[in-house]
């Protein structure tokens, strides 16, 4: 697990010390060692964390042995053993994956050694004698790639920070997706001239064309995986899917280092550890975060699986001091900004796991792949009972609640003492005239995934652009609901989000995150079962917890889903309020002139005032301008 950054110069030889000094900001990503390779107007910079052939062998950017092609690279290959014997007889100089993946590209080609990969990866292929460099993100996007032109320059990194931020401008359009998604999902970033390559997309740019570049290109297509299996027994499913997760489990415990896992209580980070006992002839170490607060913490379930399993359990809670010295830690996190406020305890989750392991498994995938969110089933319901309604009527009553006297008279009512701090009913009644709006039940789903959904009203001369999100020709619109939307969210949230999240916590302090269940045979199985072999006995993911009873009672798992959320409303009113008061200050907002600064204030002064929990939509905005003040 790496990090790297790669420059073609069009104005001449590549400045040495810039290149280095971009390099050396990813040092969090790949603490052990560092390298630097150019050939003129080319340079390739890398940042490595050793974790298989700790040995200088394994050192980057590496030059293949008929030096043609330089690679630097950032990832894991899990089956490179595999694919080394399958080489043939090469006069190999070390055992690491990296030089199994160059042999590869160089003796098989980009295309061939692509489908034969199994792992996550992200990386940057120099051709010397086609002057060309080619980009490549991993299937389901585990690993990130970005790449821009600025200053006559071609940057391409893992991380946006490894890009001379100064010679790139902040887009509004990127802002306002940020407000939208709590994200600023690929290809877009918060940079008007950079991009990011999208999961299961290449980019192969020629040199001398620069700085034109070509569009991506898609190398792995899941909508091609979907009811391949459509015919296959519940039975037949549940032990073909069990094989394909040993496997996948298996493979991700090669390491040369200390490895552990995450374990939240969860079915998915509950039965990948499971899967890792059953594998591992070592004790496996697990780990999880827990709050004070009530509705919250998920440390005891954890703990009473731990125990069930026999793992050596650590758990960490959070104080109020933890907060404090995370959000300062913020800006570094989230390299561009992110507002997912989970990335403070996945990040305190992994900090504690990096104290003992260099590598640590995690449940993520399970929910896009078995139907597992609540929000699924909660959509069907809300689309059968409005949708009945005739549409005249429903644009009657969507014109009456999302009239500005309803909000600002019913916005003004008292909020009743036992519901505590919701959103005001004036914003619910305003979503509620969106949700009557929608004329089918995908127009609901994208409703009620959407965060703000007028974001372009608190950003000035933004623009509303389409994403993942909204063109089902990335989520394979032929499929019935909601598995369509199953779908959706594993090519735009989880990527954009969940492994954002995972990957920026984790490498932020130079620990490795694995994800068995995204293990594309995994991916590719689950695509290709029906929905109701996916939902056994109708429940969500019925298949996994199927397979999690051979190894856990269901006693121990069986309790509604929780997200990994954070008590963000009463951090933003305790712990974090001086904090937030400075990044929000009508004085700041109208200074830096991104945002409606009337808006903005006004959410954060009712917030304060307890007079309404505004947290998740003021949290977008604080991270935005807490990576501002570092950019």
């Amino acid at each position: 697990m790496c990090g790297f950054v790669g420059c073609v110069d069009t104005t001449g030889s590549v400045d040495r010390d810039l290149l280095v000094r971009m390099r050396d900001t990813l040092i969090h990503r790949g603490p052990d060692d560092a390298g630097l390779w150019i050939d003129g107007s080319v340079g390739l910079a890398h940042r490595r964390l050793s974790i298989i052939d700790l040995s200088a062998a394994g050192h980057q950017p590496m030059v293949s042995a008929c030096g043609r092609f330089a690679l630097i690279y950032n990832g894991e290959i899990y089956n490179f053993a595999e694919l080394r014997e399958a080489l043939g007889e090469i006069d190999w100089r070390g055992a690491s994956d990296t030089e199994v993946l160059l042999q590869a590209l160089a003796l098989w080609g980009v295309e061939v050694t692509l489908e034969k990969l199994v792992g996550m990866f992200a990386f940057a292929l120099y051709d010397r004698d086609r002057r060309t460099i080619t980009l490549v993100r991993d299937r389901l996007g585990i690993k990130p790639l970005y790449y821009g032109f600025a200053q006559r320059r071609l940057w391409f990194a893992s991380e946006l920070r490894a890009l001379p931020g100064r010679d790139f401008t902040v887009d509004a359009d990127g802002i306002a997706l940020l407000l939208r998604r709590n994200h600023v999902p690929a290809p877009h970033t918060i940079y008007r001239e950079a991009s990011k390559l999208l999961p299961g997309h290449a980019l192969t740019v020629p040199i001398d064309a620069l700085p034109e570049l070509p569009a991506q290109q898609p190398w792995w297509r899941p909508e091609e995986f979907v009811g391949l299996h459509a015919n296959v027994t519940e039975r037949e499913a549940t032990e073909e899917l069990t094989s394909h997760l040993r496997e996948a489990v298996r493979g991700r415990l090669i390491a040369d280092v200390p490895l552990g896992a995450f374990l939240s209580g969860g079915i998915d980070s509950t039965l990948v550890c499971a899967l890792m006992c059953e594998s591992s002839g070592r004790d496996v170490r697990t780990f999880t975060i827990g709050f004070s607060q009530a509705g919250y913490n998920e440390a005891e379930h954890a703990a009473a699986i731990a125990r069930h399993l026999g793992t050596q359990h650590q758990e960490f809670y959070v104080s109020e001091d933890d907060v404090l010295d995370t959000v300062a830690d913020l800006p570094r996190l989230m390299d561009e900004p992110f507002a997912d406020a989970s990335l403070l305890p996945t990040y305190l989750v992994s900090k504690m796991a990096r104290d003992e392991v260099t590598v640590a498994l995690s449940g993520d995938g399970g929910d896009e792949l078995t139907l597992g969110y609540g929000r699924y089933g909660w959509v069907q319901r809300l689309a059968r009972r409005t949708l009945a309604v005739p549409a005249p009527l429903r644009g009657v009553l969507a014109a009456i609640s999302g009239s500005g006297p309803v909000r600002s008279t019913i916005g003004r009512l008292p909020t009743p003492a036992f519901l505590g701090r919701p959103a005001p009913l004036g914003a619910k009644l305003s979503r509620l005239s969106d949700l009557l709006r929608a004329e089918s039940a995908d127009a609901l789903f994208a409703q009620t995934v959407t965060h703000w959904e007028h974001a372009e009203s608190a950003v000035p001369g933004s623009h509303r652009h389409m994403t993942v999100y909204d063109d089902p020709a990335h989520w394979s619109a032929g499929l019935p609901t909601p598995k369509r939307w199953a779908a959706r969210d594993l090519v735009a949230y989880l990527p954009n989000d969940c492994l954002t999240k995972l990957d920026r916590a984790s490498m932020g302090v130079s620990l490795e995150a694995r994800v068995p269940l995204l293990d594309h045979r995994v991916v590719q199985y689950s695509l290709g079962l029906s929905q109701d072999v996916l939902c056994a006995a109708g429940e969500s993911k019925g298949i996994l917890k199927k397979i999690l009873a051979q190894y856990v009672p269901r006693s121990l798992t069986e309790r509604p889903k929780r997200g990994f959320g954070v008590p963000l409303g009463a951090w933003l009113s305790g712990p974090l309020e001086s904090w937030v008061g400075d990044l929000l200050s009508t004085e700041r907002l109208e200074r830096d002139g991104y945002f409606d600064a009337g808006q903005i204030s006004a959410l954060w002064s009712q917030h304060r005032r307890s007079q309404a929990d505004w947290s998740a939509y003021l949290w977008d905005v604080i991270v935005f301008q807490a990576w501002l003040d570092e950019r």
